[in-house]
């Protein structure tokens, strides 16, 4: 297997960010319209979903106040993260972040999971946080954060009603 790298992502890698975030959120999307239903996707979530990819490209400008890391697998973009470090609160937080599914099962999120804990320690966070969704989809989400040693949680529902 190729050598695995993490880095800062740089203006180049835009389009791959974009493809692996289409790839791994395609199941979660998916799954969101089967748990809702088609009517209720349509009128509360599909514009959530389509706004992600604004926020990954918000998330590379300059002054966003997140980091944005690749990891690297050889010559291929393989996954990337977001993370915000707080100063006044010593609170670190990655964001959105995706491993390509072609990908999976490497090693890459708990690898980038290990840089972005790390980084935290230096800057002087003493927590370090991050959501996920509680839907079949996201399993593989939360084992990975699990993996990485997020064990405290606080349950959470999002609820719909048609009107």
């Amino acid at each position: 297997m190729p050598e695995l790298h993490v880095r800062h992502a740089r203006p180049e890698d835009a389009a791959r960010l974009q493809a692996i975030r289409r790839a791994a959120f395609a199941p979660v999307f998916a799954s969101f319209r089967s748990i809702l239903g088609d009517e209720i996707y349509d009128l509360a979530q599909r514009r959530k979903d389509e706004e992600q990819e604004g926020l990954l490209t918000s998330l590379m400008a300059a002054g966003s106040g997140w980091e944005l890391h690749v990891a690297q697998l050889g010559d291929e973009v393989a996954g990337f993260m977001a993370l915000q470090l707080d100063p006044e609160t010593h609170v670190g937080e990655i964001g959105l972040n995706a491993v390509d599914p072609a990908h999976a099962g490497k090693g890459i999120g708990t690898a980038m999971y290990e840089v972005a804990v790390a980084r935290m320690k230096q800057a002087g966070m003493k927590v370090a946080t991050v959501g996920t969704g509680g839907d079949p989809s996201h399993a593989p989400a939360r084992r990975a954060y699990r993996k990485a040693g997020f064990d405290v949680e606080i349950p959470s529902v999002w609820m719909c009603r048609k009107l």
